[in-house]
């Protein structure tokens, strides 16, 4: 296992040197932000940012993310050009010591909260759900939490048009095309690609999900055997998904997941949740027993705290504060730690 911390580059608040300091960190997961979507990403952008994490002896092996060009998840003539580009783009990664790839292909959006700025009794303030400000939004002009400045109402309006007929079916078919396109470019390189769960796990504005759960896993792993071809199993996302066992899914998938979000959610009712603290006591997200699973079925991934609060004052980003991920970070390295050592010792 490695522990990672997400880094939005350049602009963002936190300095590397300030990641650097948490204990047990191997590495920032980054990208290149200012390349259109769909164009290949230059080797001397790729080489600025794995020259700035060197220079903070931080490791680059984890990308997150090469966004999916929304033609490609549409299935449009210019697809092939799109996933020739993607595969490019994923040599240039190759050449730069990366070893894995977290995507998602979820249609228009890649997550979705009600509210971003949840205080919470203790006064932190965290990323929430509630079912009943979701069902107030009116579809046909949609203002979103942390899309706002996305698309304009006319592009985000367009965009949902062209998914008006499509189905579960066609955009799985259309995921299986990209990955047989790439997969031959990340056989090349050895990078493993992590796709992200939907989130949530379950269509929204009559947009489909395909990444919901263990039946979309095996899927996709009967559809392309490759086994660069794996998962991001975050619990943030899959655990918004009542349904989904997490631990089981841990156990049975250890060796595809290749990176792993972990964070926690605590359910209010059957429907509403907020983002709490990374602690299994502190929500309905069985960390420990996720932990465990994982280690004890040989995972062997990179790991980061996912979406902490913003605590003791910060004003950071949404989710990507420093302090709250930072403990998580310290909790999960102590979990870690805890299991392969009951393990080894028997």
């Amino acid at each position: 296992m490695k522990m990672t911390f997400r880094w939005y580059g350049e602009s963002d608040s936190i300095p590397l040197e300030y990641i650097k300091q948490i204990p047990n960190m191997s590495g920032v997961v980054t990208a290149v932000y200012d390349i259109p979507v769909g164009e290949v990403w230059p080797e001397e952008k790729i080489a600025r940012l794995k020259s700035l994490c060197d220079n903070a002896d931080l490791e680059m092996e984890v990308i997150e993310s090469v966004p999916v060009h929304e033609d490609i998840k549409l299935g449009k003539p210019t697809r092939d050009q799109l996933i020739a580009n993607y595969a490019q783009t994923i040599r240039n990664l190759g050449k730069f010591g990366v070893k894995c790839i977290c995507y998602n292909f979820m249609p228009v959006f890649d997550w979705f909260r009600t509210d971003l700025h949840f205080v919470q009794k203790n006064g932190s303030v965290c990323l929430a759900y509630k079912h009943a400000d979701f069902e107030k939004l009116d579809k046909h002009n949609l203002r979103l939490p942390g899309w706002d400045e996305s698309y304009t109402p006319a592009e985000l309006n367009g965009l949902l048009e062209e998914y008006k007929n499509a189905t579960h079916e066609q955009l799985f078919s259309n995921l299986v095309y990209f990955l047989n396109g790439i997969m031959p470019a990340c056989d090349e390189t050895g990078i493993n690609m992590a796709i992200h769960p939907d989130d949530p796990p379950w269509d929204i504005f009559g947009l489909p999900r395909i990444v919901t759960g263990e039946g979309s896993y095996e899927k996709m792993i009967s559809a392309v055997p490759n086994i660069h071809n794996g998962f991001t199993f975050c619990t943030g996302s899959l655990g918004a998904g009542r349904f989904n066992d997490l631990p089981a899914m841990a156990a049975k998938y250890a060796q595809r997941i290749y990176f792993a979000h972990l964070r926690q959610l605590k359910f209010v009712n059957e429907t509403d949740f907020y983002e709490n603290g990374h602690q299994t006591q502190d929500g309905n997200v069985d960390i420990y027993h996720i932990v465990k699973a994982l280690v004890e079925n040989g995972f062997t991934g990179y790991v980061r705290p996912d979406h902490g609060r913003n605590i003791w004052g910060e004003e950071g980003k949404p989710g990507y504060g420093l302090y709250d991920r930072a403990l998580g970070a310290t909790y999960l390295s102590g979990l870690f730690e805890a299991v392969q050592k009951e393990q080894t010792n028997g």
